[in-house]
């Protein structure tokens, strides 16, 4: 489960990179951006006993955010941990390294399923770190139904006006809304995105959301300052830990599912780390931890199965079959789920302005 506060006080000893770039260090180092409390902190100081390799720590909010830091050359990373969309982009652009395999025996415990999916066909340039869906949370205390449609966000709005936090980042956001209409989460029809955006920008401009968030999410649904958001299974998992009240649902209209991989950037200074660094995440002790911490499904096929007993030796009591669940979606789930794939470069554009006249800085 995630500890926050000893996430953010280990982070606090380990975290000498930031989004403006990251520290030269002596010795062997790997510098790394993932997300946000998206690490078990005790496997950083672990994987440094067992290596000698000093981890450098860096964290992003969203996909765009690394992404454009990257581009713009304002970060000395090595390994990253993007979503499958983003992943086929930078390929596509020629960012990415291809990983050494033999550096990587562990990759072995990756559960076929897992690999080999369109964002990296061949898997060259990356191996999956976590998969989930996206969804709709809500407060069973202040929201009186049951909630199963994307609707709540837009037009039904109005019924929890300035109690909605959407999320934060225009794939997401918009994607939920193409869904409720009916469209592919992957379409490049202009007129289809438009209609989806004017959802989006009725629904803000009549008050329904409170702001558009990403980790702030936390605190404000486990206080019940906000009644509703869309965000991540392995999150709402997090938030449930601190109030029961909260459900988790993927709606009826279908959603997104995800996989965040582990990547090598082409001009990282420390490859081999960085592959030493991917092969002790994907053993199955650090996923069983990770999971236990995070919250978010591992693809290592052994921990997955075993998870249930690992969270009963820890935790003392048995995993509720609600909240395993929700961590590793069962089929029927994901048959109405769709991956993202990475968009023509005119339709990232038409995302980006639709964002900017949001007014979503």
């Amino acid at each position: 489960m995630k500890k926050t506060l000893a996430f953010l006080l280990t982070l606090s000893m380990v975290l000498t990179l930031s989004l403006t770039g990251c520290s030269k260090k002596s010795g062997r180092v790997v510098n790394v951006c993932g997300w946000g409390e998206n690490i078990d902190p005790d496997l950083i100081t672990a994987f440094e006993k067992e290596t000698g390799i000093t981890v450098n720590y860096a964290t992003a909010e969203s996909n765009e955010t690394m992404y454009a830091l990257i581009k713009q050359g304002g970060a000395d990373y090595d390994v990253i941990v993007p979503s499958d969309y983003m992943i086929a982009q930078m390929i596509a652009e020629d960012m990415l390294a291809e990983l050494n395999f033999g550096n990587i025996p562990n990759f072995s415990l990756i559960d076929n399923q897992y690999k080999n999916l369109p964002y990296d066909p061949e898997n060259k340039y990356s191996v999956p770190y976590t998969w989930g869906t996206l969804g709709i949370i809500y407060n069973s205390a202040i929201v009186e139904e049951e909630i199963d449609s994307w609707s709540v966000l837009f037009t039904d709005s109005g019924r929890y006006a300035g109690s909605i936090g959407m999320i934060g980042n225009p794939r997401d956001a918009i994607g939920a809304a193409l869904l409720y209409l009916g469209y592919s989460v992957n379409t490049t029809d202009e007129a289809e995105i438009e209609e989806a955006y004017q959802l989006l920008s009725d629904a803000k401009s009549s008050g329904a959301y409170q702001g558009f968030f990403m980790d702030q999410l936390y605190d404000k649904m486990e206080s019940g300052e906000t009644a509703i958001c869309t965000y991540y299974a392995g999150d709402f998992l997090s938030m449930y830990m601190n109030n029961s009240d909260l459900r988790f649902v993927v709606p009826k209209e279908g959603s997104n599912w995800f996989v965040d991989a582990m990547c090598v950037l082409k001009d990282a200074e420390h490859k081999e780390e960085a592959e030493a660094w991917i092969n002790f995440l994907c053993k199955t002790e650090s996923s069983l931890a990770n999971m236990d911490f995070i919250w978010y499904a591992s693809p290592n096929a052994e921990a997955l199965e075993q998870y249930p007993a690992y969270y009963e030796e820890q935790n003392g009591e048995p995993l509720d079959p609600m909240l395993y669940k929700v961590m590793a979606a069962p089929a029927d789930v994901l048959s109405r789920c769709e991956p993202y794939n990475a968009l023509p470069s005119e339709t990232q554009a038409l995302y980006s302005d639709l964002w900017v006249q949001l007014g979503i800085e």
